[in-house]
């Protein structure tokens, strides 16, 4: 009655071609991933430096930077040398609100790869950040 598949399916097609392709592992991913969401905190990180100068953010900004640099296999962040390109229009507050977000995210990842030193330092970012968030608040 139906007439047999003469063709490869497109899922075994699919397998053998995928093998072409560089895979990468659990571990390599969230590499990437937390890399990423640091990298993210410290360019927030580096606009609050331009908007409200501290010693702590300044602190924070090199540990951000070492752990980048090592997750990305000895290479650095690209950072800005301009200062703050859109805080003024977040406000400090915003800024703060941003930066505890994004250390939550790699808080998460950092845990999943069973990262300690990424853990602690997104730990203590997003606890710097909540304690400044209601100062800020208030400010305003």
């Amino acid at each position: 009655m139906y007439e047999p598949i003469r063709t490869k399916s497109v899922h075994t097609m699919a397998g053998t071609a995928s093998s072409d392709f560089p895979h990468r592992s659990r571990e390599e991913e969230l590499d990437i991933q937390l890399a990423g969401h640091l990298a993210a905190l410290l360019a927030v990180t580096d606009e609050l430096r331009a908007l409200a100068p501290s010693a702590d953010l300044d602190a924070a900004a090199e540990r951000l930077s070492a752990q980048v640099t090592r997750l990305r296999g000895g290479h650095p962040p690209v950072r800005s040398s301009s200062g703050a390109t859109g805080g003024r229009e977040r406000g400090v507050a915003g800024l703060h609100l941003r930066a505890h977000a994004l250390a939550g995210r790699a808080l998460v990842v950092a845990a999943s790869r069973a990262d300690t030193a990424a853990a602690i330092l997104s730990a203590e970012r997003m606890d710097a950040h909540a304690v400044a968030l209601p100062r800020e608040l208030a400010a305003h």
